[in-house]
């Protein structure tokens, strides 16, 4: 249900709620506006519920020209939906864009979309596109764009695509349910949901749900790049580098509000920041994708100021269920004791995060129930090992290559150890990790933040959904998880997280040490790149000065 403000627009009943619990104390800011604008509150509107003026958007006048080069891996193209790494998507944003953005102060935007309302419940969204939008050869964007590209996303039977389990609330039978889309005109959409579910306009905001022509069939963005956006590519090439330049035979329906960079290089320097160092010191770039551990400070210390976000980013170090010894709940929970997490956060990651507790839900998430700490036993670690006859059985943790990703592992490696457990460290190269990264017995994998702790859940943790490496399979998870994205009062909410948060710790799913804060180290003249908590590379709103 909505009601209308003073000013006219319509305010959903739950914002209002929101509103007051976060006067209340109950929810922080950041979890107030990804609440309320998700629900299709604008975000003006949302400050304004708060009693605050929204942000300006720009502290200087942005300048038109020039080029910005900066630093990031660059991985093979192949269908968005199907993509796992930030990096993939950072290239294509200047012409793919998106339905919605997720902002650095919690609130969710509209691009695509003009705007949404959803009933009272989040079972009925209904979807306003904005008009004189176009592609780049010429069509015009509609509502049929809108609900072609939702029908890409609940195919389940493409290998890869993590979308289908953001969409489960529109599928049936691993495709788009029949009735859940409606197109009502050329502008606007219905979506009515099989079950409540309050990150379905956030998810739309994941990087995997780039918004592609109905004429794209094939896996490369990039060898066909129809898109709404102001950017085309010049050349990719994986291991690399990439370029991207203005579109000077397409007019960008957001002219005037962005896209003042006439070209963009990417400059993929490897996984050793020491090389990054280099380069900037030769003057080859002129931006850090991320920048981690020591080599803030050090690149603050060459004249390339650092920006930061708080995040519910993370590694985790998980275990497979299926493959043994990690079938057996004993082992993995004797494991989870055998490590001080606030040690591995010190040593893994320059104490520059928060410490974490096992179950993949973030201080920061509006659901997080606080609990008690995990265990730290070692004793009891090496007691509960030997009583499952693996007294002498050589435990093996893979990483990849990444210095802090292979600093943490080694740290949590070094603690098994220490405690009487036998373990070996296997680093692998990326072109080599990732081939597998699904499949190996005891691992780790860095996890982006997602907005709301269902939907990282509902991604990685759900039984056989494409990203679940744990090998998690649980019916009283799944139904809990069920539950919980149909809530929408923070209080209940929680109480259905804190069993969810309970059960995975009971479970063993995973040893997780952090939460991560993120850095970016820019040269002063680079405008509007501050570090995002979910590393988008918008560069449609970079300038030089």
């Amino acid at each position: 249900m909505t009601k209308p403000t003073k000013n006219g627009p319509r305010v959903h009943d739950a914002a209002r709620m929101y509103a007051d619990e976060c006067k209340g104390g109950k929810l922080s800011r950041r979890e107030f506006l990804t609440r309320a604008t998700a629900l299709g509150v604008a975000a003006p509107t949302a400050y304004g519920l708060l009693g605050l003026a929204a942000p300006r958007a720009f502290a200087q006048t942005p300048q038109m020209g020039g080029t910005l080069r900066m630093q990031m891996d660059i991985k093979a193209q192949r269908d968005p939906r199907t993509w796992d790494w930030s990096e993939h998507s950072n290239v294509c944003r200047g012409w793919l864009e998106y339905l919605v953005h997720y902002e650095r102060d919690g609130s969710v935007q509209p691009v695509l979309l003009e705007g949404w309302e959803a009933n009272e419940d989040a079972t009925v969204y209904t979807l306003r596109v904005r008009p004189g939008v176009t592609w780049n050869n010429g069509d015009p964007f509609t509502a049929a764009d809108v609900a072609h590209n939702l029908e890409r996303w609940c195919d389940a039977s493409v290998e890869g695509n993590s979308m289908a389990s953001r969409m489960a609330a529109i599928s049936q039978d691993g495709k788009l349910r029949e009735g859940a889309v409606e197109v009502v005109d050329d502008l606007t959409l219905r979506v009515i949901l099989s079950s409540p579910d309050i990150a379905f306009i956030v998810s739309t905001a994941d990087y995997p749900a780039a918004v592609v022509h109905p004429s794209f069939t094939g896996d490369d963005p990039v060898a066909n790049p129809i898109g709404t956006g102001a950017y085309r590519p010049v050349s990719h090439e994986p291991g690399i580098g990439a370029v991207i330049e203005r579109n000077p035979d397409h007019t960008w329906w957001n002219e005037g509000n962005g896209a003042w960079l006439d070209r963009i290089e990417f400059v993929d320097l490897g996984t050793d920041p020491a090389a990054w160092l280099a380069a900037a010191e030769g003057g080859e770039i002129d931006i850090l994708y991320q920048t981690t551990g020591d080599f803030v400070d050090i690149f603050e210390s060459i004249g390339m100021p650092s920006t930061s976000a708080v995040t519910a980013s993370t590694l985790a170090v998980r275990f497979n269920q299926t493959q043994p010894p990690y079938d057996n709940v004993n082992v993995r929970r004797a494991l989870q004791m055998a490590v001080d997490n606030t040690i591995v956060l010190q040593l893994g990651y320059n104490d520059r995060g928060t410490v974490a507790e096992n179950h993949h839900v973030c201080p920061i998430h509006p659901e997080y129930a606080e609990l008690p700490p995990p265990v730290f036993d070692p004793a009891k670690a090496v007691e509960m090992i030997a009583a499952e006859g693996l007294a002498d059985h050589e435990f093996e943790l893979i990483s990849i290559d990444d210095s802090w990703q292979a600093a943490t592992c080694d740290n949590v490696a070094a603690q098994i150890r220490a405690a009487g457990i036998n373990i070996k460290r296997t680093i692998l190269p990326g072109a080599t990790f990732w081939n597998d990264w699904l499949v190996y017995p005891f691992s780790s994998t860095e996890w982006n933040m997602r907005p709301l702790g269902v939907q990282i859940l509902n991604l990685a943790y759900r039984s056989g959904v494409a990203w679940n490496e744990a090998g998690y399979a649980n019916a009283e998870f799944d139904a809990l998880l069920d539950q919980a994205n149909g809530i929408a009062d923070a209080d209940a909410r929680r109480e259905v997280m804190a069993k969810i948060q309970t059960l995975m710790q009971e479970d063993g799913v995973l040893i997780q040490p952090y939460w991560r804060s993120l850095y970016r180290n820019a040269r002063p003249e680079v405008q509007g790149a501050e570090m995002h908590p979910t590393f988008e590379v918008r560069y449609q709103s970079y300038w030089m000065s």
